[in-house]
This record gives structure tokens, C-alpha cells and sequence, in this order.
């Protein structure tokens, strides 16, 4: 698909205003990634945002408009953002060429939160923001890991609207469609912008995508932390009708606030998109209700 002229000629910042790159030591692996922190004082709580496969940490600090930074959004409202590149992605790729599954992924993100608890504040702890892959990971974490106070994930289900068998015969532009949907949901540069963001998918990672439904069934009763779920208007990775919602819900009974919702003029990509500002704002209210119920608890 052709790129916009806006998209090949602008020239953009490697990361927004008051966004820096972060080295984590943990388990023997070197984790990279973006940090932003909230001026003037200590953090409410720690958002740490995980992204989606063959994407990068920069996928939530989108650079065409300053309206898209989900750092910046949560430093301005007073939360620390940590956006990690998951291992096999970003200064870990080299040391991890085959990538590794999401239990092993977990055990690292996991260690990289203690060692990011051990050099900063964290405030009130720990929230979860992930997306499509990354979502997958935040998921086998929560259940898998406590400490996490909360988790909202985007582009993650648990029924493929299209069969890992088919995707992988599946041609370039219907993939480009199935992450991006109508190309009016994104201001101009955005595809530009999104090259810089783009690796490859670890092998190891790929392997697991059709183990998925059944990794779900396992895992989702042993999650219990407050959850919300978002499927994109234009989200066609996902089964996400009425049916497939309930059928979602019903497997995760432990989850003491539920809440799935659809984003209009979104697609896939939503943190890229013209949406990205409301989805982020809803996250933040989310999290805000979360802590607001946790501190009443406590």
C-alpha cells in the first residue's frame, strides 16, 4: 500500500519532551525502553505499558501529534509511565534471537518490575496498560505473578477472528489492513512514523500464536485483579460480537471489576490512531477508579 507524501517527507523527534530510554538489568537480560515522570513530585502509581508484536516500546509514545503520547498523557496526569520493549525486542534482541514464550517473557517482566520498584518511586504500585501481543503477556503475568494492581489491555481476545493457519498465507496488504483498518483513523506521517517502530517477530514468539485460545482457557480463572478490555471499532484480528464478549467474560471469574468496551474511529493500532487520546484518557479514568477502590480497601 502506498505511503502518503506527508507520511515520506516529514521529519519527526526520536521520542516527545520529557520521554528518555531506560536500560533494566534482570534475570541475566538487558530490558530497553521509554520512561516518562510526572513533574514536581512523586508518582500516584507506575503505569507499565507492553506492546504488541513486531512493534516496539515507542508504539506509545506516537510522535505525529503530541495528542497520541501515552508517556506524556500519564506523566501530565501525575502517574510515572515505563514503556518496555518485551524481551526479543530492542537491546535484548541480540542477546534473545529466537525470542522466548510468554511464560518465560512473564518470569522477565516480572524481575524487570522488582528492579524498576528498587531505583524509583513507584507510588502506589504497579498498573498494567498492553496491547494485542503485549496483552497476551500482561494477561499470563497478572495470573501467573501477583504484585500488578490493575490491567488494561487493547487488541487482545480470545477467539482469532482469522485462523493463525490463514494468516500465514494470508497476502501483505490484508495483514496491513487487519492492524491499521481505514487509513482516515490515522493523521498524516503516522505510517512514516511507524517504520522506526517495527521489528521482527521472534521465532519462538510466533510459534505460540495458535496456542493462544487454549493458553487463555488455562490462565483466565487465576486472574484476579480489576481488568478492562477494549476492542477497536475496526478490529478484525478478534471475534468481539455480543456472544463472543459473554463467552469472555463467563472465563474470568476471579477478576473482582470487569469491564469490556469497544472504541469507535479506532482500528487495531489504537495508541497510533486519532483515538488514541480518548482511549487513553479512559485507561487513566480506569486506573483512577482502581487505586481510588484500593486506597478506600486499605
Amino acid at each position: 500500500m502506498s505511503v502518503a507524501r506527508t507520511d515520506r517527507k516529514k521529519t519527526l523527534p526520536a521520542h516527545s519532551a520529557g520521554v528518555r530510554p531506560l536500560l533494566l538489568e534482570t534475570g541475566g537480560l538487558t530490558l530497553s525502553g521509554l520512561l516518562a515522570e510526572p513533574p514536581g513530585g512523586p508518582p500516584r502509581a507506575t503505569v507499565v505499558a507492553v506492546h504488541g508484536g513486531g512493534m516496539r516500546s515507542g508504539y506509545f509514545d506516537g510522535q505525529v501529534h503530541p495528542d497520541l503520547s501515552l508517556l506524556t498523557l500519564g506523566a501530565r496526569l501525575g502517574f510515572t509511565v515505563l514503556a518496555l520493549d518485551r524481551p526479543g525486542y530492542g537491546w535484548s534482541a541480540a542477546q534473545l534471537p529466537g525470542g522466548m514464550t510468554l511464560a518465560e517473557q512473564s518470569v522477565v517482566v516480572s524481575g524487570a518490575l522488582e528492579a524498576f520498584a528498587r531505583r524509583y518511586d513507584t507510588g502506589a504500585g504497579f498498573l498494567m496498560l498492553a496491547h494485542s501481543y503485549g496483552g497476551k503477556l500482561a494477561l499470563t503475568t497478572v495470573a501467573d505473578h501477583p504484585g500488578v494492581l490493575a490491567l488494561d489491555a487493547s487488541g487482545v481476545g480470545h477467539h482469532y477472528g482469522v485462523a493463525p493457519s490463514e494468516r500465514k498465507g494470508a497476502r501483505r496488504h490484508l495483514d496491513f489492513e487487519r492492524n491499521w483498518g481505514p487509513l482516515g483513523l490515522y493523521a498524516p506521517g503516522t505510517f512514516r512514523a511507524a517504520q522506526a517502530l517495527v521489528a521482527p517477530v521472534p521465532e519462538r514468539e510466533g510459534a505460540e500464536v495458535p496456542l493462544w485460545p487454549e493458553m487463555f482457557e488455562e490462565l483466565a480463572p487465576r486472574i484476579d485483579i480489576p481488568l478492562r478490555l477494549t476492542f477497536a471499532e475496526h478490529e478484525t484480528w478478534w471475534q468481539h460480537e455480543q456472544a463472543d464478549v459473554d463467552d469472555l467474560v463467563a472465563r474470568l471469574v476471579k477478576a473482582p471489576l470487569l469491564r469490556i468496551e469497544h472504541q469507535p474511529g479506532a482500528g487495531h493500532n489504537i495508541s497510533l490512531g486519532r483515538a488514541a487520546r480518548t482511549y487513553h484518557l479512559r485507561a487513566f479514568a480506569f486506573f483512577e477508579e482502581c487505586l481510588q477502590a484500593a486506597g478506600e480497601a486499605s
